[in-house]
């Protein structure tokens, strides 16, 4: 059953990737991965392999917002900051990569406060 999962979970992935790089048009890719706890983003820019922000509910000032249960306000937060630190880089447009995951709760928040935060995907 497990593996079952995973295989399903990857097929969505590669779906969605494939996608996403016919329709990017050389644009960085918000990437977002969610664990059970911390939610994580960066903006990649897949034609040089490179990172060039990333934010995560890691970030020591963040975990303590985590231990009061705030899950979608933290994800808020991740959003702003990945934002803020692609601004910095240079990078205002990009394209949306949610991974196998739907577009509700902490994914959708990271996303509209990313929107808020200057990126336009």
């Amino acid at each position: 059953m497990a593996t079952d999962k995973l295989a399903l979970e990857e097929r969505r992935r590669r779906r969605l990737r494939y996608s996403l790089k016919i329709k990017s048009h050389g644009r960085p890719r918000l990437s977002v991965f969610r664990s059970g706890r911390h939610i994580y983003a960066q903006v990649i820019d897949d034609a040089q392999g490179r990172t060039l922000a990333a934010a995560s509910t890691l970030e020591k000032d963040l975990r303590e917002q985590l231990r009061t249960g705030a899950d979608k306000a933290a994800a808020a937060v991740v959003g702003k900051r990945v934002a803020e630190r692609a601004l910095a880089a240079g990078v205002t447009k990009v394209v949306f990569d949610r991974g196998p995951y739907l577009y509700h709760g902490r994914v959708k928040a990271l996303a509209d406060a990313a929107r808020e935060g200057g990126l336009s995907f």
